[in-house]
């Protein structure tokens, strides 16, 4: 390869200008890296609740218990990310490179500063924080051994998630990819060690899963800081001259702090809807446990293909290209339509077969099934909900997005479910239903403010 291929082919990967070109072929070529990361990282979940499944039911509701406290506190992470992505990706559609890696290293000094804060937190964290759940106490032991291993290493975790999804603003998503690869790779092949102590490892059960988490994300950070720091990418930083910028936190908080609510009421209404749950039993949770981690892996490309369109829409507000934005929000909304109606139909003939993967026992694998064919329905129009979010967000409009989504959990998913399960012959069925409820309606929400047009005005 000559050096004048090599210099085409580094610009063609970190320098693409994404604002000119086939809205078709920038979408896909931005978005694929993206949905093969987001994939792998699914992957290596599931993966680990299948090994976590060999240890029983009560691991598997201690694991989902966990879960949703750790959303809310990722619920933090995802504010940074979403107020660093849309103003990355604004400066880079305005050429502003040096603006963008400023944003960039005050995002991440931010950010281990509140890992640190989240280490301390789980250090001191008490069993009764998870006994809100009413769930039984061999439940709780094992979600308790999965948070402290957990929060131990959530420094490296932010490291991790701000340097990738900062790289993917700026227009770079092959980066990321490779190094998700490679540390996924990592994840998956010591869990089985870890959880079930082959060779010469200890049997840590959940706590092992928990380890292998913490091993390859922090692995991760290293990396992409290094890679960050010598300039592998588009972007790059130098602590010469480093200082707070309370004023460059303060416009990244800005556009967070909606996400951050968000954020907050969905873990908030998770934490509820599994206390409706609870009282059914802890077959009922690992169930409802083993649904959501199962729709995590289905809704991989709404996230990744929303991520790249939001991306695309924040950086061609910054060119003022205002409807090749829209237009790019659309044709992502199409793709992913399509995927999750094939989906849809795989589901609801082989339900069985795919909670089968993560448990032998029948009654587990009847009503995980039975949960994840109600909930084709929302899956019929959730493209409308992961894209357009994320394409409002991109845009640096973060605060119609919260208006819904707390309108629609607090006034229509949360009563409805804790009427449908307790006041009708529907029982824990009425909770599913109730999550379908809420979820056609904010697709039909985000559909109708994207296309009022008011986001494509927001000032950053």
């Amino acid at each position: 390869m000559t050096g004048a291929e090599k210099s085409h082919r580094k610009e063609s990967v970190y320098n693409r200008d994404w604002t000119k070109g086939s809205v078709i072929r920038n979408l896909i070529m931005l978005s694929w890296p993206m949905v093969i990361m987001e994939s792998l990282w699914v992957i290596s979940q599931i993966v680990d609740l299948i090994w976590v499944g060999k240890l029983g039911p009560n691991s598997i509701a201690g694991v989902g218990i966990a879960n949703i406290i750790l959303m809310l506190v990722w619920s933090v992470d995802m504010a940074l990310i979403a107020g660093v992505r849309a103003m990355i990706a604004r400066h880079i559609g305005a050429g502003d490179i040096q603006s963008a890696n400023n944003i960039t290293i005050q995002a991440i000094a931010l950010g281990i500063l509140w890992g640190l804060l989240v280490t301390l937190i789980g250090i001191a964290m008490d069993a009764s924080i998870l006994g809100f759940f009413g769930v039984d106490e061999e439940v709780v032991t094992e979600g308790l051994a999965y948070l402290r291993v957990t929060f131990a290493g959530w420094v490296g975790m932010e490291i991790m998630i701000i340097c990738i999804y900062s790289i993917q603003a700026s227009g770079d998503t092959l980066t990321p990819m490779i190094v998700e690869v490679l540390i996924r790779i990592i994840h998956i092949v010591i869990c089985p060690f870890l959880v079930l102590g082959w060779w010469v490892f200890p049997e840590m059960g959940v706590s092992g899963a928990a380890l292998s988490n913490v091993i390859s994300q922090s692995l991760g950070g290293v990396i992409l800081l290094w890679i960050l720091i010598k300039g592998r990418t588009r972007l790059r930083l130098t602590l010469k001259g480093f200082r707070f910028q309370p004023r460059v936190i303060w416009r990244i908080l800005k556009i967070g702090i909606p996400v951050l609510v968000m954020g907050l009421q969905s873990a908030f209404s998770g934490m509820l809807l599994m206390r409706l749950v609870s009282p059914f039993g802890a077959l009922a949770v690992a169930a409802h446990s083993l649904a959501s981690r199962t729709e995590m892996f289905l809704f991989v490309p709404g996230m990744a293909l929303g991520t790249g369109a939001g991306v695309l829409v924040g950086q061609n507000l910054g060119a003022s290209q205002v409807d090749q934005a829209k237009r790019t929000a659309w044709i992502a909304v199409s793709f992913v339509e399509t995927f999750m109606i094939i989906c849809s139909i795989v589901i609801l003939v082989l339900s069985r077969n795919i909670v089968g993967l993560f448990t032998v026992d029948p009654e587990l694998i009847k009503l995980g099934s039975m949960f994840l064919r109600i909930a084709t329905v929302s899956y019929l129009v959730i493209a409308l909900s992961s894209v357009l979010q994320n394409c409002i967000a991109g845009a640096g409009d973060t605060v119609p997005n919260m208006i819904v989504s707390l309108a629609v959990v607090w006034c229509i998913q949360l009563p409805l479910a804790f009427y449908l399960s307790k006041s009708t012959t529907l029982g824990i069925f009425g909770i599913r239903w109730a999550m379908v409820t809420s979820t056609v309606t904010a697709a039909i929400a985000y559909a109708l403010y994207f296309i009022s047009d008011r986001w494509k005005n927001k000032k950053i």
